[in-house]
């Protein structure tokens, strides 16, 4: 569920970037005045950055273990909160200039809003559960419980290597 959250997230503020932001009239000289449109990436410059930092989240979560995922959970949440702090701050509702595509403007608020909940949802569960989710490379660690060897001489000798007497009960 992490990785999803902060997959989802990722690609919501990446896709909100590309949407259009901002649209107002502006004087063009010889062509009067003219609609300018800036996207995502242009007005709310964050958003590219705050997608690429969730991206690498997700590779972190699954790579970290213990306080170095609460860590990266933390600026995860944090993160998350901002990206929807930049889609609430600048939406409005009206005022629009004609021929504005407001429909479209406020879908990029929308996904951002949208990106940035999950992003923090992602990171809230990554510290949430950060104990107890697999981590990579984890198959390989030592078992908890020890192996005995096959070879009969050889347990007498971990025995020994434990502190106990394999001599006792033979």
């Amino acid at each position: 569920m992490v990785v999803a959250a902060l997959a989802l997230g990722a690609a919501a503020l990446w896709g909100a970037s590309r949407l259009t932001w901002l649209a107002e009239p502006r004087a063009a000289g010889v062509r009067g005045t003219v609609l300018h449109t800036e996207d995502g990436a242009q007005a709310a410059v964050a958003l590219v950055p705050l997608a690429v930092l969730a991206l690498a989240g997700v590779a972190g979560m699954v790579a970290t273990g213990g306080w170095p995922r609460r860590l990266l959970g933390a600026v995860l949440v944090l993160a998350g909160l901002a990206a929807a702090w930049i889609a609430v701050d600048g939406a409005r509702t009206s005022g629009y200039p004609a021929g504005a595509p407001v429909g479209e403007m406020l879908a990029a608020h929308g996904l951002a809003l949208v990106g940035g909940l999950l992003v923090a949802a992602g990171g809230a569960l990554g510290l949430r559960w950060a104990g107890r989710m697999p981590r990579l490379g984890a198959r390989y660690s030592a078992p908890g419980a020890k192996h005995r060897p096959a070879d009969s001489d050889a347990h007498l000798w971990e025995a020994l290597s434990d502190g106990e007497d394999p001599t006792i009960g033979r």
